[in-house]
């Protein structure tokens, strides 16, 4: 009996399944007949080394450092890299695979996917979920060395990378024009939620600590996420407008959630802030059941502008009205689903709250055409023929310049 085609995906920046692209992307393969198994690290409740997850072999490696700093990244990156070729190892003896997906941050993991491609003829796919360039450039303010690294590493993992995955067209033209990719070969699989699977659930009322509405924020807390300007605005509907008909709930967790609570305390708004930690499966769906208004904190940079972010098709999909600053990526995906704040402005941001949760039509008009969009534009199964193209394309061995047929809804390529 013949092997069913195996893939073999590696995360580093978060583990499985809170990683929820990863694991939305395994599920799909699984369903369309592939075997899967995922590395990634440890964390949260999930810290055993082994277990299968919904028929997914999840392969998972200690990860004791925290990347703070040049000297954090290399021993993180150096750490990770290394148990990433040593399970590679042990799930081949395992379980076996066809192909290496490698999923950034960072752009490392083309050296593990190089080993097997080029030693054992294992096609390469690269999901592109990061531009790490930008990405270092919002983080610190500036370019110089390491922003040269990170375009070089950037450009070969592109150049190791058979196919490549692309959350959105801008990141399609960063594989072709600076990856220097075929167009042919990137294909573009958004981050949409499934809507059988992502719908609304019974709502967590406890996040509204009795108060009327509930403000809310799903996502890693990274510096560049700009959760702190949502504190800021808190402040500024609580201890400046002086509303106490408010609270807010911060979901998720990163490098910057001690800081974020120390910010939070500081503005004396420890009562009126839950930071509920990692969450996931029902008990995500619950908070998010339960907010009034969503936010995108994230501000206005060369990084935030080109990426497309899972909490604008989540709040869509749910029908949860939402401001975010004047993102590109962002203000395209939503259309008219969200009001736009200025200039990164806490004080602006507030404002836009304030009107969403202060006018009731203005809420629904929002909320309706969230849905109107999501049911219309962001569709999964067409992402989900895009994601099996990519691997019937990197899995048929075709020279590279091949073009790629038109993917039919079924999943299988024409």
């Amino acid at each position: 009996m013949q092997r069913r085609p195996a893939i073999l995906i590696i995360v580093e920046n978060l583990t499985v399944p809170l990683d929820r692209r990863v694991w939305q992307e395994a599920r799909t393969l699984v369903e369309a007949g592939y075997t899967v198994s995922v590395i990634c690290p440890k964390g949260g409740p999930y810290t055993k080394s082994y277990e299968v997850l919904e028929g997914i072999h999840v392969f998972r490696h200690p990860l004791p450092y925290e990347a703070d700093g040049a000297a954090g990244y290399l021993l993180e990156y150096g750490w990770a890299l290394a148990w990433e070729l040593v399970l590679s190892i042990k799930v081949w003896f395992k379980v076996g695979f066809d192909v290496v997906q490698a999923c950034n941050p960072p752009d490392l993991i083309f050296l593990v996917g190089g080993f097997w491609k080029y030693l054992f003829g294992k096609p390469f796919v690269f999901d592109h979920h990061d531009i790490n360039p930008e990405l270092y450039e919002a983080k610190f303010g500036r370019r110089g060395l390491f922003h040269d690294l990170m375009l070089r590493l950037e450009r070969w993992t592109f150049r190791t990378a058979d196919v490549s995955i692309a959350t959105n067209e801008t990141f399609k033209a960063i594989a072709v024009e600076r990856g220097g990719m075929d167009p042919g070969r990137v294909l573009v699989v958004r981050s949409i939620p499934d809507l059988s699977r992502f719908t609304r659930v019974e709502p967590n009322l406890d996040l509204k600590r009795g108060r009327r509405h509930l403000i809310g924020y799903v996502g890693i807390m990274g510096a560049q996420d700009g959760v702190d300007l949502l504190i800021e605005a808190m402040d500024v509907l609580v201890n400046v407008d002086g509303r106490r008909d408010v609270s807010c709930a911060i979901v998720g967790s990163g490098t910057e959630l001690p800081r974020l609570e120390r910010l939070a305390r500081e503005r004396g708004l420890f009562d009126y802030v839950t930071f509920t930690g990692f969450q996931s499966g029902r008990s995500l769906l619950a908070s998010f059941s339960t907010f009034d208004v969503g936010v995108i904190p994230d501000p206005k940079n060369t990084y935030n502008d080109k990426i497309s972010m899972n909490k604008v098709f989540e709040y869509m999909s749910l029908g949860i009205p939402f401001v975010s600053f004047d993102l590109a990526e962002t203000r395209k995906t939503a259309g008219g689903a969200a009001l736009v704040a200025r200039d990164n402005d806490p004080k602006d941001l507030a404002h836009n709250i304030s009107r969403i949760l202060d006018e009731p039509g203005l809420a629904a008009a929002l909320s309706a055409e969230g849905v109107k969009r999501a049911q219309t534009l962001l569709r999964w199964e067409t992402e989900r023929s895009r994601l099996l193209a990519a691997y019937e394309l990197a899995l048929a061995g075709r020279p590279r310049g091949t073009p790629v047929k038109t993917p039919l809804p079924s999943g299988r390529a024409t």
